[in-house]
């Protein structure tokens, strides 16, 4: 103890927090104690709070930065939590068994991880985590929002460890700059946004994703997809078809982009440029790019756009755009026609003809000079299948419609369906329920995907219900 207590009389220690006996109303798992009252509850967790809080302080006062600083990070983790439990023993009569567990793990993870954070990201079944000021938190669970137990000591608590966040990314967020985007060390991807553009605290919005991306077993398993709809966008990535994937906010575009990406043949070199660094390509010979913020004197900022012109200079077989916002779109619908097949992006739309007319408007945000015949012909020449996802009541995830351009009639882009969703009802979980259903249409691009050497059956695009 020697490193983290040199400078800690052991008088002190003895007198962490002059609070009675705390018993807590957390378990050791985890879950809430029924026997206790929600007064007692409350009034059991504020002591907990303060006398964490207390204890974090008098250790950091206590640690010997000089010796820390010369020993990796698990030894001092390890050193860390020793200095924890020998200040709770020094104060064993204010504490249980399992507070003293438990303030262990939360002084160690205010040290080094995300503080209260560290419990919520440390459950897997969470996959949304919904922070509205250092209070209030909300979670998903299973496609449902629900109010979490997790709060911070206050409004500088929850800044500092949005603060960390942003660091480790090299990103920063203050009143000059009170927005941005970050990701964390498992890919979560995070968003925040302070005072005084919020007005009730700093809000923070965490999308996870799973540790294993999910494989088109994984989705067919979770009614998200049908069986032969994978196996013909498959066959379209193989092809070297261009492809958007369309849909609304949490609707599983990045997680249908990643099942995309995995059906790139490995000898092909992928460019991927993204806002926040979420996709998870398995091929070898990936070249990852992220957009730059512009510094504390507004300069030094990389956008999408910029990425997508240089990565024209790093001979990519495939371009894939974690997602079109603006001007990119365009350096993105050249680089579809002018030897860049197969490339992948996502739009956000809520179905696929209107994915198109956003395209429109993205590329006019880059030109405004360009006639919109022209436009529509660079798409069209460009753009090959569109697949379309939503989330359904309940939280349920769907791609609702695979669609394939075939030319210009006039002025207009003209698509039809291949598959469709179609829902049915609500079940009694309030969940939506429906069927995949194949329109009958054979695909003008089985002319392509057979000079790729790709034969479907025909059987495949017969008028039918499809069953799993």
């Amino acid at each position: 103890m020697a490193l983290l207590l040199a400078r800690t009389p052991r008088e002190e220690i003895a007198h962490v927090v002059p609070v009675a006996k705390i018993d807590s109303p957390v378990d050791r798992n985890g879950a809430k104690q029924e026997h206790l009252g929600p007064q007692r509850d409350r009034d059991a967790e504020n002591r907990f709070q303060r006398l964490k809080k207390e204890m974090h302080e008098r250790l950091i006062r206590a640690m010997d930065i000089s010796a820390l600083a010369e020993m990796d990070q698990p030894a001092v983790k390890a050193e860390l939590r020793r200095g924890v439990e020998e200040l709770c023993n020094a104060s064993s009569e204010l504490v249980n068994t399992h507070v003293r567990e438990r303030l262990v793990n939360d002084i160690v993870a205010e040290t080094f991880g995300l503080g209260p954070l560290e419990t919520l990201l440390n459950d897997k079944s969470i996959s949304d985590i919904l922070i509205n000021g250092p209070k209030t938190v909300f979670v998903e669970r299973n496609g449902r929002l629900e109010e979490s137990d997790v709060v911070f000591n206050d409004e500088k608590h929850l800044l500092q460890m949005v603060q960390r966040i942003c660091a480790k990314v090299g990103r920063r967020v203050d009143e000059s700059t009170p927005m941005v985007d970050a990701r964390l060390e498992d890919g979560s991807r995070v968003n925040a946004i302070i005072p005084p553009l919020s007005l009730c605290g700093t809000v923070v919005s965490i999308r996870r994703f799973p540790d294993q991306p999910l494989m088109a077993k994984d989705l067919i398993d979770k009614g998200s997809i049908a069986a032969c709809m994978v196996e013909f966008i498959a066959s379209c990535v193989k092809s070297r078809l261009n492809l958007i994937v369309s849909g609304g906010t949490g609707s599983g575009k990045t997680t249908l982009l990643n099942l995309l990406s995995g059906y790139i043949p490995e000898g092909e070199r992928v460019c991927t440029i993204e806002d926040t660094a979420e996709l998870r390509l398995q091929q070898k010979h990936v070249v990852s790019l992220e957009t730059r913020a512009p510094n504390i004197e507004g300069q030094g900022a990389v956008d999408t756009r910029d990425l997508v012109k240089n990565s024209l200079r790093m001979r990519p077989d495939r371009i894939v755009v974690g997602e079109c916002r603006s001007g990119e779109a365009l350096d993105m619908l050249q680089a579809m026609n002018t030897g860049h097949e197969g490339s992948l992006t996502t739009i956000h739309a809520n179905n696929c003809r209107e994915a198109l007319s956003r395209l429109e408007m993205m590329v006019g945000m880059a030109n405004f000079e360009m006639p919109i015949w022209i436009i529509r012909q660079q798409i069209v020449s460009a753009v090959n299948i569109v697949v379309q996802t939503s989330r359904l009541r309940g939280g349920a995830r769907r791609v609702m419609k695979i669609s394939e351009i075939t030319g210009m009639e006039g002025d207009t882009i003209s698509m039809h369906d291949l598959f469709v969703f179609k829902q049915t009802g609500i079940d009694e979980n309030e969940r939506a329920t429906g069927h995949f259903e194949c329109t009958g249409i054979r695909p003008k691009a089985l002319a392509r995907l057979s000079e790729m050497g790709i034969n479907l059956p025909n059987q495949m695009f017969e008028r039918r219900v499809i069953k799993n």
